[in-house]
């Protein structure tokens, strides 16, 4: 288990090969990393970088990072990981040459809505509540208050999940990814 944000007890799903938990979680992704099952491209991937803790039941789960977006797809944010097949995750997202909030809720078969950002933050906050059979999902923009809620999404009740950050390069060369703080509070 591995000491970071003040606590003990998190571990790594696909550890990058370059990351460091000393002030904060720096990463660099990895490339051809990604988080994805089946829709639409016809393939299942697990294998983007997951940092987390695994909770029991109903949690709130608050990450904050920036990152050097470059290639399409690059992406970085909060996840909550049941196993392969049941998942969500919510960040951003650089897609079409733009940046986007991103979140793919996964039941079997990955459900991805986008919204485009309009401009580069320096910071986003992604907030995921799952509170019985539901996750909600908020985001935040740089020191902008409040959160904005961004979707509600069905998520299989009572067991434990991994929750955490998440980071992926599925087709560049890989990029920075910096969280300045991931809190995992257990309701």
């Amino acid at each position: 288990m591995i000491m970071a944000f003040g606590e003990t007890g998190w571990q790594w799903l696909n550890a990058p090969r370059e990351w460091t938990a000393d002030d904060g979680l720096a990463l660099f992704c990895d490339p051809a990393t990604d988080l994805w099952c089946t829709t639409h491209y016809g393939y299942s991937r697990d294998s983007a970088h997951l940092f987390g803790r695994t909770v029991p039941g109903d949690l709130r789960l608050t990450v904050t990072f920036s990152g050097d977006y470059a290639e399409q797809y690059d992406q970085a944010g909060a996840v909550l990981r049941i196993d392969e097949e049941n998942w969500i995750k919510a960040g951003v997202e650089y897609v079409d040459g733009g940046y986007h909030l991103s979140t793919v809720v996964t039941r079997g078969f990955s459900d991805w809505s986008v919204l485009p950002l309009g401009r580069t933050a320096e910071r986003v906050t992604i907030d995921l509540e799952r509170a019985g059979d539901a996750v909600i999902v908020r985001y935040g923009l740089d020191d902008e208050p409040p959160l904005t809620m961004l979707r509600l999404a069905y998520f299989p009740p009572g067991g434990s999940a991994l929750a955490g950050a998440m980071a992926a390069a599925p087709v560049g060369k890989g990029f920075a990814v910096r969280f300045g703080d991931v809190r995992v509070t257990e309701s």
